[in-house]
């Protein structure tokens, strides 16, 4: 019996720094990103948007010292690669935005995904940015956006990374 007490008090000591080190997943940010008043950054298809280290290579959300930096929300209204000829053609979505409403995925792909009978599809420009999400699983959080008419931003809260994504309707 002392032995059996031995290997699981070693087993359980062995196990503390591992449970210590648990990734956290970031939390969604409190409100999307202010309208953008700057001089556009050009866009680009090769982007780097690893900032710092440990950073994606995706447009994300940063932290620091309170503030909230939406990287990569920078282009502009100019920005081609967001223009829509009929914007919200397929009406608003109407669900809820911010963090007070996770969106658990249904499944899809960045062609066409759902959640709670709402459909969206990701920008052409911003497929390659959300190549790591789980379509049937992760969660998400929406935010208008105040720079390019007709699109959403839904920000992964498990990568914290985001892109821009176009309502579909309740199809």
């Amino acid at each position: 019996m002392k032995t059996y007490h031995a290997i699981l008090a070693f087993a359980l000591a062995a196990a503390l720094p591992a449970l210590a080190q648990r990734h956290e997943a970031p939390r969604p940010p409190a409100h999307g990103p202010a309208e953008f008043h700057g001089t556009p950054h050009p866009a680009e298809p090769n982007r780097n948007f690893a900032d710092k280290a440990g950073h994606p290579n995706a447009p994300h959300v940063d932290r620091e010292g309170g503030k909230t930096t939406w990287v990569g929300h920078d282009t502009g209204r100019d920005d081609r690669n967001y223009h829509l000829d009929h914007p919200w053609e397929h009406g608003r979505f109407t669900g809820g935005f911010g963090p007070a409403h996770r969106w658990h995925l249904g499944g899809g792909g960045p062609g066409r995904f759902w959640f709670n009978n709402f459909y969206f599809s990701v920008a052409p420009f911003d497929v390659g940015y959300c190549d790591g999400w789980l379509w049937d699983s992760d969660d998400i959080v929406l935010y208008d956006d105040p720079d390019h008419i007709g699109w959403y931003l839904a920000y992964d809260v498990r990568l914290g990374v985001y892109v821009h994504v176009m309502y579909l309707g309740p199809k």
